[in-house]
């Protein structure tokens, strides 16, 4: 990223890297489904609205005229959660960073988005007098708070704004609400978050900001009781009926490609670029002892979390050093982690478990897991005979000019069913890690719990507070 975003937007410095290494094995294995990081890291889990969860990124196939990228922010949300319901935080910084070529990981172009809220204190009197409570509410929805949006881009050292004052797809509060806040469209239906799709400035692409289904799928249960797994039609997805914070861009690929033109139909590494997402908060935070601005920011903005290929920092990274690597970038991960990929921790964790011994793997294959790991190491996303990559880190890979595959870019559409995606990464990951890709293993969960879309922004509609949160009706 230039010198000029830098000083502006950001002090970046974050990433996950290895999986993509475990990824490209995964091009030998039969279609899959999809995960990636939620609460992964120590210091994020306390800050869950700067928290990445997931990256998807891949070309509109046949035409490649089109990059899809979905980028979800803030794990594990109740859709019942209120009154104070999850939303983007105004006080971060998020961002999209895009990499060109073989042989370089800085930016080649940058989109950073901020979140503003109008609040009901500071509009004048006339409006503060029409809310229900003179701007004391106790429902959130019934506050006058709107929630938008601005784009930046960053491209040789020059900032845009390509998008300004667009709002934020609202909470799906309940038909109640909805028919209050919104009487010419009493459901919270496609069409009507549809309406939330907005055109950027100068021919840039369409952008989505809102929350969406949490379209990850995991058995988190099992997973974390020490990889207590459990079979397909015992294993629970842990992740089923929360919804994310999302914000989804569809970029044409001439504002992509080094030359400014469409990237055709061949394999090349010229063309091919590596997506992050990341989140920056200001360095400094004052608490202030009042309602309207209870703290402000000031100086530079930092890094605080980083998402590329899922579950690296989940499932590579130790738990002393995760916080670490979410403040660095994809550049540095071979110099500062790359003894996490020769030496994953997991798979000395799982020995200790008694993992292997109750699938009866042999010592001696066990100890070839532990270490000198080069296959996960040597596993670069995308060479080939007609495209090579010299750098390696944490970004998620998408070649321009050829139809997506996982780990060629990450789709959500294209899945064995309208619930699935192209590859259930938390199979790949176990797999590949715990088994060097001789003896599959699954975490039982295979599919969504709501079918994706076939169209922009992919992810479905979020669950409804009323009637799909995780409450239990009671005798």
């Amino acid at each position: 990223m230039s010198q000029e975003g830098k000083k502006k937007y950001m002090n970046p410095s974050k990433l996950k890297k290895v999986v993509l290494m475990a990824a490209t094995a995964i091009m030998a294995l039969p279609g899959i489904a999809s995960a990636s990081s939620h609460r992964e890291a120590p210091a994020i889990s306390e800050d869950p609205a700067a928290d990445n969860t997931d990256v998807y990124a891949w070309v509109a196939p046949g035409a490649h005229d089109k990059l899809y990228i979905v980028a979800n922010w803030i794990p594990l949300e109740e859709p019942a959660g209120g009154p104070n319901f999850h939303r983007f935080s105004d006080d971060v910084l998020y961002a999209i960073h895009i990499a060109r070529g073989p042989n370089s990981l800085e930016d080649a172009v940058a989109y950073y988005i901020k979140f503003d809220s109008t609040r009901i204190a500071n509009v004048d009197a006339a409006d503060l007098a029409a809310a229900p409570g003179g701007g004391k509410e106790f429902f959130q929805q019934l506050s006058g708070v709107q929630q938008t949006y601005k784009v930046v881009k960053v491209q040789n050292g020059r900032q845009t704004v390509i998008a300004e004052n667009i709002p934020v797809a609202p909470i799906n509060y309940g038909p109640r609400s909805q028919g209050f806040l919104n009487p010419t469209a009493q459901n919270y239906d496609n069409a009507f978050a549809g309406g939330f799709v907005r055109n950027m400035s100068s021919g840039e692409g369409r952008v989505f900001a809102g929350p969406r289904d949490d379209g990850f799928y995991v058995d988190l249960g099992g997973v974390f009781d020490l990889a207590n797994l459990r079979p397909k039609g015992t294993a629970q997805d842990g992740v089923a009926g929360y919804n994310t914070h999302t914000i989804a861009l569809e970029i044409p690929t001439t504002k992509l490609t080094e030359n400014g033109q469409a990237p055709g139909n061949m394999a090349s590494a010229t063309n091919t670029i590596g997506v992050w997402s990341a989140s920056y908060r200001q360095k400094f935070r004052v608490l202030l002892n009042r309602s309207r601005q209870p703290s402000v920011g000031f100086g530079g903005w930092t890094q605080v979390s980083r998402l590329g290929l899922p579950l690296v920092n989940e499932a590579l990274i130790g738990l002393q050093d995760k916080d670490k690597y979410n403040s660095t970038e994809p550049k540095d991960d071979v110099a500062n982690f790359g003894a996490y990929f020769l030496n994953p921790v997991i798979v000395r964790d799982a020995e200790a478990v008694g993992i292997y011994n109750a699938l009866g793997v042999p010592q001696a294959t066990v100890n070839m897991l532990k270490s000198n790991r080069t296959d996960i190491l040597n596993i670069i996303s995308l060479n080939g005979p007609t495209r090579t990559i010299n750098t390696v880190g944490d970004v998620l890979r998408v070649d321009l000019g050829q139809d997506s595959g996982f780990p060629n870019g990450r789709s959500i559409p294209g899945g064995a069913q309208p619930n699935q995606e192209q590859a259930d990464v938390t199979d790949v990951l176990l797999t590949v890690i715990l088994s060097g890709g001789a003896l599959p293993i699954s975490d039982g969960v295979d599919y969504n719990d709501k079918p994706f879309l076939t169209e922009f922004p992919f992810l479905a509609l979020p669950w409804q507070g009323y009637g799909e949160g995780h409450g239990k009706p009671t005798p």
